[in-house]
């Protein structure tokens, strides 16, 4: 067969987990930026929360890109899973391009049916914090992010 079925993220879908994110990271006193992309990684939704830094916008939407074209949650791992040095994770965000691939923790895929629908990004707590909210937020859809 030459056609596929296929599952897309939708817009409210995407907006539950930024509304999501938002209120954990209320809960947690820290103000972040949220992105939601869709399997090609393009955005469709995102939110910076008052007080939240400039910079986490750029951070959160390459986290949540990164996270839906590897199909995994982000981390300093290479393609296949290997740990990566400082040099080799530059390295490769030079060579996929700083806005497709980041090494921080924060962003997770979005996974119905064993089948990648997108990934979000959250940026502005500590790494371990990012990772947490945006694994939540993917939960709230009744999605997985492993």
């Amino acid at each position: 067969m030459y056609v596929a079925d296929s599952k897309r993220l939708t817009h409210q879908g995407a907006k539950m987990m930024v509304d999501a994110a938002v209120t954990k990271a209320r809960s947690a006193g820290i103000a972040i930026s949220v992105a939601v992309v869709d399997a090609g990684g393009h955005l469709v939704a995102f939110e910076r929360m008052d007080g939240g830094r400039f910079h986490t916008q750029h951070s959160c939407t390459t986290k949540a890109v990164s996270a839906a074209s590897n199909k995994r949650v982000t981390s300093a791992k290479g393609a296949v899973g290997q740990d990566l040095d400082t040099n080799h994770a530059l390295g490769l965000a030079l060579a996929a391009g700083p806005e497709r691939w980041t090494a921080m923790e924060g962003g997770a895929p979005i996974l119905v049916g064993g089948e990648c629908i997108g990934g979000i990004g959250v940026s502005g707590g500590d790494w371990a914090t990012d990772e947490r909210i945006a694994r939540e937020a993917v939960e709230t859809i009744g999605a997985s992010w492993k």
